[in-house]
């Protein structure tokens, strides 16, 4: 009987309609691992998509479940975006202090091809996505924080 794979931090950054989520379900299936969504727990909530607050505690419960499932040799996807430097950095070192692997999937997509995703995935009415139109993506755009080859250079290859 082999061993099982040493589990895996697996971050996923990029702006809506970037396809984090066909990643990350492609992903828990081939891996196998827990992914972790605020958007569509918040949708099943039935609670305001954009209440910014309310997705700050969940993202951190996530992110305590998150460990906890890594300290039990189970992988995680967490879904959330990534915008900012800042918590992909915090994330990464926490999760290599207890020795996991951290892998980040940046799905860079022209902001044309987020547009024309983002108003067909609005017009099919996908349960747990957020509607977004041209002019917020714009707003998300202005804030957002590629990261630079530098910076992925700090996480793992990835595993598939």
């Amino acid at each position: 009987m082999g061993t099982a794979p040493s589990p895996r931090l697996i971050l996923l950054c990029g702006l809506p309609g970037s396809g984090k989520t066909t990643l990350a379900k492609r992903l828990v299936s081939q891996i196998p691992a827990v992914r972790l969504c605020p958007d569509e727990w918040m949708a099943q909530l039935q609670v305001d998509l954009f209440d910014e607050e309310l997705r700050g505690r969940l993202e951190e419960l996530f992110w305590g479940h998150a460990q906890k499932l890594l300290r039990l040799g189970q992988s995680v996807v967490l879904e959330y975006g990534f915008w900012g430097r800042s918590e992909r950095d915090e994330k990464r070192t926490a999760a290599r202090a207890m020795g996991v692997g951290v892998e980040l999937r940046y799905l860079a997509v022209p902001f044309e091809e987020l547009c024309r995703r983002l108003a067909a995935r609005g017009e099919d009415g996908t349960p747990g996505t957020v509607p977004v139109s041209r002019e917020l993506l714009k707003e998300y755009a202005r804030v957002f924080q590629a990261p630079d080859p530098e910076e992925l250079a700090l996480f793992d290859r990835p595993s598939l």
